[in-house]
């Protein structure tokens, strides 16, 4: 069983320059709040997959990988949700080797595992979380679920720009 942790000690691996390690971890993904609505990461905590390769000049390559639901509203239809997020995230962490070989989930030699999960899950987000792909949404003026009602219609309404045409009584 994956061992559950918000943070993650390199340093007792010792790992020689060239030598790599994967490791099996849980870390928790708190609720996230998109817009109005409030939505739960499933399964809670998240078993990730940690790759851990040690660069010559004491850095680190790392690489995240986990799959986890999000689970909430249709952003449509407002009808239960729980798109599958893959996430795949890497790292670099080379001391002294300038502001983009340092990462900023390593503090010496403590990777800060659950930001990271966390973050790079927040990425790999879709801009809209719906129900299914070809989600139709709400009818804007009733409501109706136009998955449940395909062929959902409203009469239009007279066009205002002939409204005193209206009020002429002919006879």
């Amino acid at each position: 069983m994956p061992a559950r942790t918000d943070a993650f000690d390199l340093g007792p691996l010792k790992l020689a320059a060239g030598e790599a390690r994967r490791i099996e971890l849980e870390t928790p993904l708190g609720p996230f709040a998109l817009g109005e609505s409030s939505y739960a990461v499933v399964p809670d905590p998240v078993p990730v997959l940690l790759d851990i390769s040690r660069m010559t000049g004491h850095g680190y390559a790392l690489r995240l990988r986990f799959s986890a639901a999000l689970e909430g509203p249709c952003m449509r239809c407002l009808e239960p949700a729980a798109p599958r997020i893959d996430v795949d995230a890497r790292e670099v962490e080379q001391p002294g080797g300038g502001e983009e070989l340092e990462s900023p989930y390593v503090d010496g030699e403590v990777l800060d595992v659950r930001q990271w999960a966390n973050d790079a899950f927040v990425l790999a987000l879709p801009a809209l979380v719906v129900c299914r792909p070809d989600c139709a949404g709400l009818c804007a003026e009733c409501g109706a679920n136009l998955n449940d009602e395909p062929a959902h219609e409203h009469e239009r309404p007279p066009d205002p720009r002939w409204a005193k045409l209206r009020e002429l009584k002919l006879d």
